[in-house]
């Protein structure tokens, strides 16, 4: 019989930063302690223990750790109890619906702290990202590049051409390496961690039990991970006419010559520019009129025109109004500035959203509520209107990478198995377009920043002002940094270049802890990274950073 596990807080003094974090977490996990979180603002650590632990050791392990531990006591917060592991009733702990990034986080976290964990999935394992998401556009995309590159690097004296493109071989790679990635991080993983999976649909018949086929699972906590699916708008002769999502556009034997993109979000950039890279004809149709019109004008206009270098056509306020099928391949029919347009493609790519996966899991039965999407209605914790059901990830149309999935999942299986009122923080979500410039940002915008009460002042730093941007002879788009007037502090960042997407993680960090501008200009960034292109921003605000020296 499993001990009760009962999660504590301890105070402690002498934690500076990060690293006294990493540092108390260790001593505490070697004395067996589990679900360790150590918050160096707050002075505290948070943790679960089962019973018959003496917390006197775990104490001990914090004074040789060289901190100072105080009280602890136990974790009273307000909602449903603590699990109580030894309950024999139900049939488990926390079930997890979905076998995504979500419910693996999910089911990690709630077997760490001792719970009984049973998973359902009906489908593949491992979700949209390593199946049809993040892992396969990105290898194709990587592919893409190194194609294109061969033919337009600009490098004088390095003769390399562009041979051709063998796509079925292309994709069958793109496979192999998702079926490896899935075996490795998701599917040997069940049995390393020894939760049940159950194969299935699953459906609520009641407040507190699912049935999968015949067998009805009763559990103390629920979690809905059934993540999303893109969405198809209702054009009149779409679905006669056929049409591929960013699913089965990735699946294709052969890359079609003129292909059309009802879109111009990141995965319609995404995979526009895999096919524009390796040989098709791309136009990109969105009904707004500027591209990318929640970034930044400068990331905008920059990415504008570097898919005009490339070729891709952005008919930016356009609406399609029907399509037709033809010989040759696809007619759309288009209303744009007023007036009727044609446009002949091969095929017909749709990427204009994603909608939650709840309609089979009979929620009503559950006391779930749903908005007119179809997402569960959640508070700050992520749990539904029925007080013994979570549901975390794409489910939720939260920001859709997998990273704020698997943040859901943790959140949301600490709070069901530990009785806690956890909120979701999401106001630090680095976001990367993986086109070629990349587009990556993070924070307010000037707009929201404007719109929350700021003062707000913001600074641009053109790319060519980068060491690293004019050695890749990618001079072109930059970084913008906006800061709080009043106190200096860095409220969002926005950048678009080559390799854009490594910078922002250091830019998360200074919005998330509420770093100052002045604190990237007195910090060291190595010289001949993109990464520098942040202080060299932060710079930007007092400094014609061109009339400076390298690293000045």
């Amino acid at each position: 019989m499993k001990k009760q596990a009962r999660a504590y807080r301890m105070a402690i003094d002498g934690i500076t930063c990060v690293h006294c974090e990493a540092t108390v977490e260790r001593a505490l996990r070697a004395e067996g302690a589990r679900g360790v979180r150590a918050d160096w603002r707050r002075g505290e650590v948070t943790f679960t223990v089962s019973d018959g632990i003496d917390s006197s050791a775990l104490q001990r392990a914090v004074r040789a750790a060289g901190y100072t531990p105080g009280q602890v006591t136990e974790v009273r917060e307000p909602g449903p109890a603590p699990v109580v592991f030894s309950a024999t009733e139900v049939d488990a702990d926390l079930v997890i619906i979905g076998g995504g990034s979500a419910a693996f986080s999910a089911a990690i976290t709630a077997t760490e702290l001792g719970a009984r964990v049973i998973m359902i999935e009906e489908g593949t394992i491992g979700g949209t990202c390593v199946n049809v998401g993040c892992v396969p556009s990105k290898f194709l995309l990587r592919a893409a590049e190194v194609y294109h590159e061969a033919g337009h690097h600009g490098y004088a004296g390095v003769q390399t051409v562009e041979l051709g493109v063998e796509f079925d071989r292309l994709v069958a790679q793109k496979r192999e390496l998702s079926g490896e990635l899935r075996r490795e991080k998701y599917e040997e993983l069940i049995e390393y961690y020894g939760w049940e999976l159950i194969r299935g649909r699953a459906r609520f018949i009641g407040p507190d039990a699912v049935a999968v086929g015949d067998r009805v699972v009763r559990a103390r906590a629920f979690l809905i991970a059934t993540g999303a699916r893109p969405t198809v708008p209702a054009i009149p002769g779409l679905e006669e006419a056929g049409y591929l999502t960013s699913t089965s556009a990735m699946e294709l034997d052969r890359r079609p010559s003129l292909l059309g993109v009802i879109g111009a979000g990141y995965v319609a950039l995404e995979l526009g520019q895999v096919f524009r890279s390796l040989g098709s004809e791309v136009t990109l149709l969105q009904r707004r009129p500027r591209l990318l019109p929640d970034y930044e004008p400068e990331v905008a206009e920059a990415m504008g025109a570097a898919l005009g270098r490339l070729g891709t056509t952005v008919l930016t306020g356009s609406r399609v109004l029907r399509i037709e099928r033809t010989r040759q391949g696809r007619r759309l029919v288009v209303l744009r500035n007023g007036r009727e347009e044609t446009l002949e493609v091969e095929q017909v790519l749709v990427a204009t959203g994603r909608r939650p996966n709840t309609e089979a899991l009979d929620l009503e039965r559950a006391g779930v509520a749903v908005d007119e999407r179809g997402v569960p209605v959640l508070d700050e914790a992520l749990r539904t209107t029925n007080p013994r059901i979570w549901a975390a990830g794409d489910v939720t149309l939260a920001p859709q990478f997998v990273y704020v999935a698997a943040y859901q999942g943790r959140l949301a299986a600490r709070n069901a198995v530990l009785g806690l009122e956890e909120p979701a923080d999401l106001s630090a979500v680095p976001e990367v377009i993986f086109t070629d410039p990349q587009v990556a940002a993070v924070g307010l915008t000037r707009a929201e920043a404007g719109r929350q009460g700021y003062r707000v002042e913001s600074a641009f730093l053109p790319a060519r002002a980068i060491a690293r941007a004019r050695v890749d002879l990618a001079p072109e788009g930059g970084v913008v940094m906006v800061t709080d007037g009043e106190s200096g502090r860095i409220l969002g960042v926005q950048a678009v270049g080559r390799h854009a997407g490594e910078m922002i993680y250091a830019a998360t960090l200074a919005v998330k802890h509420r770093l100052t501008a002045g604190d990237l200009v007195e910090s060291f960034a190595p010289y001949l990274t993109m990464a520098e292109g942040l202080r060299l921003a932060a710079l930007a605000f007092e400094r014609d950073v061109a009339k400076l020296s390298c690293c000045a």
